[in-house]
């Protein structure tokens, strides 16, 4: 066993022996994670229930679970909260959590925060998100290049499944109404793709994801999401 793997090991017995950990409701222990029942709440739509999964390395991973029709899975804290509609400012250790007791416990206030790493969660800083900058697709028909924007997980399976045909056209584009008889997008409107850091971005650690679980998917078989997911930690 390496050090790194003796490291994490360490870890996960340490969470366990946690006694605070194990009074939660849902706690589960897996072979490098544990579980806990974690939830949000919306003034507006109510407590939003799911599963926080905390894993060695220091990643956490949340399974929604606030409606019997929502497929999301896999969730960052920070889209979590996002996703439960929780008004007001995002600040997730704050905003999420957990059942003790019969009791709301913020996540801040449990032990399970010291476990959260950065790093292991894709983020440099407090809580920045993996950005997707737009892209372009050019349609076999009329060879124009159209704009795909991928702002949200639904636009990126958009995207990734226009890039799969071998043949797109104009008329396949599902959430905007345009055909091959609409004009191009000019040059200087084409090099501003959405960077958050410059308008004109030709491509930066910012706006440019190279995988993540915003734009891979679990049910997809292309190569490209098969070899995400085995490779993926965890």
């Amino acid at each position: 066993m390496n050090r790194e793997m003796e490291v994490e090991v360490r870890i996960s017995e340490a969470l366990v022996l946690e006694s605070e950990v194990k009074v939660m409701d849902g706690f589960k222990r897996g072979p490098d994670y544990v579980e806990v029942t974690c939830g949000c709440t919306s003034k507006k739509y109510g407590d939003a229930m799911a599963t926080l999964r905390v894993y060695a390395n220091g990643k956490f991973l949340i399974s929604c679970d606030c409606s019997p029709g929502c497929r999301e899975e896999r969730f960052t804290p920070y889209e979590f909260e996002k996703h439960s509609r929780r008004e007001g400012r995002r600040k997730w250790p704050s905003n999420l959590w957990v059942l003790m007791k019969d009791k709301k416990v913020p996540l801040w206030r449990t032990p399970l925060l010291k476990y959260y790493k950065h790093k292991a969660n894709g983020a440099s800083g407090s809580m920045r998100r993996i950005f997707h900058r737009d892209e372009f697709i050019k349609c076999s028909k009329c060879k124009k290049q159209r704009r795909f924007r991928l702002r949200t997980k639904e636009e990126c399976r958009i995207y990734h499944e226009a890039l799969l045909k071998k043949r797109w056209k104009c008329a396949d584009g599902p959430y905007f109404k345009i055909t091959c008889m609409d004009d191009e997008e000019r040059a200087s409107r084409k090099n501003r793709r959405g960077c958050p850091r410059l308008a004109s971005c030709q491509g930066c650690t910012s706006c440019v994801c190279l995988g993540c679980l915003k734009c891979r998917f679990l049910d997809c078989n292309c190569r490209t999401c098969m070899d995400f997911m085995q490779n993926a930690t965890p």
